[in-house]
């Protein structure tokens, strides 16, 4: 009953919009614009800000798919860790969540965030795509492909989610192996194919898993490694999709003149290549 009660208020809020900017000589602009931000709101889209960004780079169509076909985050029992905006966070601890649930922000109060790039080889934007350094050859003709990149401020593989990581992570580092890293970025990447059909893969260690499946819409992520893999799982905490925060990369990237301990994704030979087996 709420939702119908807040739907007729949203109905009529436009409506007395629409009269008031025919009056003042507006046209439809105004209230075209709120019209957006209602039907963002309604759509319960974590932070609204963020479409207009996804427009600005990719159009309305691409910035639809980004938003439709990011991934829940399902994260592995005990993990804490949550991936944010490196531009505010490079410590694991303004980056941990609460254990359990459904979080949407750290601890701290950051969203939780998935960085977008997408790689266009259909036959409209194909030529843009190869003009700006993406390889559309062979198989990758005709697809849509949309990069999805998480950073956490450290990760430590092979610590996993035990309460003995500590333990684990001192005696690695006297044996001169630390089992920690500064800086972590995975990635879970979706493929659109020229009739419609959808895989998806993700990144886990140096590779990416089990390669292109059918796309779940789910990634399970491991405690400590963060290492990805597109499939489901029961677990007690998770990221809904649609309550994930997007953020175009391409753009940042740009400046590039961030210090990373490993190498950032526009430095990845699949930041190019979408069909690259590797994540170097």
């Amino acid at each position: 009953m709420e939702w119908i009660g807040l739907i007729l208020l949203a109905g009529l809020l436009l409506g007395a919009l629409v009269a008031g900017a025919r009056l003042l000589g507006l046209g439809m602009a105004v209230p075209g614009a709120v019209l957006e931000r209602l039907v963002c709101a309604v759509r319960l889209t974590e932070d609204c800000r963020e479409e207009p960004a996804l427009r600005a780079d990719y159009g309305p169509e691409v910035a639809s798919l980004a938003r439709a076909h990011a991934p829940a985050l399902l994260y592995e029992d005990g993990m804490r860790a949550l991936p944010v905006d490196f531009r505010s966070c490079r410590e694991d601890p303004c980056a941990e969540g609460p254990g359990e649930g459904h979080p949407t922000r750290s601890l701290a109060r950051l969203p939780v965030t998935a960085f977008t790039h997408v790689i266009d080889c259909r036959p409209a934007a194909r030529v843009a795509s190869e003009r700006r350094g993406a390889d559309c050859s062979g198989e990758r003709s005709g697809r849509l492909y949309i990069q999805y990149w998480l950073y956490y401020p450290g990760s430590a593989t092979g610590e996993g989610s035990t309460p003995l990581k500590g333990l684990v992570r001192s005696a690695s580092a006297a044996a001169g192996k630390p089992s920690f890293h500064p800086d972590d970025w995975e990635s879970h990447q979706v493929r659109i194919d020229p009739d419609g059909r959808r895989f998806a893969r993700s990144s886990s260690h140096h590779g990416y898993g089990d390669g292109w499946v059918p796309d779940p819409d789910r990634l399970y992520v491991a405690g400590g490694s963060h290492a990805g893999r597109a499939a489901d799982h029961d677990v007690a905490r998770a990221t809904k999709d649609h309550r994930l925060h997007l953020v175009p990369l391409a753009r940042i990237a740009r400046r590039d003149y961030w210090s990373f301990a490993v190498t950032p994704p526009w430095r990845k030979r699949v930041w190019l290549d979408p069909e690259y087996g590797g994540t170097d």
